[in-house]
């Protein structure tokens, strides 16, 4: 089905949802915000909204599924699944899309995570207090649960010194 573009505010906000999407690829709410930003009305936005999801310009699975593919050798599920529901992807379609690209990345958690702190300290490594303080808040910033990251710190022998 081919969609007339709108004429006056629809037919602009269509066009400026079209300039956007040229750009980068985003989610429906981020559309919606930016078109909303620009000062288009709620009817216009909707229409452009309708008319860009028409021909698949937007969609939000798609999204998560790429966002996923290019961050999951680098951060967390957690860290990666936050971040989908910031920009608007439901908790739902977020899981969906973790599960479809997990098994096709092949992805593994602890050695990502062990990775990660093998980036910054050897094993066998003895820290100070602050030293450790400093990992863990590391670690835990980017998603990672607290008890994988003392169980890898432990197979890595990372220690507070004595």
């Amino acid at each position: 089905m081919i969609m007339k573009i709108p004429e006056g505010e629809c037919g602009k906000a269509v066009k400026k949802a079209m300039r956007l999407l040229e750009h980068m690829d985003r989610t429906e709410r981020g559309l919606r915000d930016r078109l909303n930003q620009e000062g288009f009305s709620q009817e216009a936005t909707e229409k452009a909204l309708e008319y860009v999801k028409s021909y698949g310009y937007i969609n939000d699975e798609r999204y998560a599924r790429n966002y996923i593919a290019f961050r999951i050798h680098s951060s967390s599920r957690q860290k990666i699944i936050q971040n989908l529901i910031r920009k608007g992807i439901d908790r739902e379609t977020a899981d969906q899309a973790w599960e479809e690209e997990s098994v096709l990345n092949d992805y593994d958690e602890q050695s990502l995570l062990k990775n990660t702190i093998e980036k910054k300290y050897s094993a066998d490594s003895q820290l100070d207090e602050k030293e450790m303080r400093r990992l863990y808040g590391y670690l835990v910033r980017r998603g990672f649960q607290f008890s994988d990251i003392a169980s890898v710190l432990e197979e890595l022998n990372i220690r507070i010194e004595k």
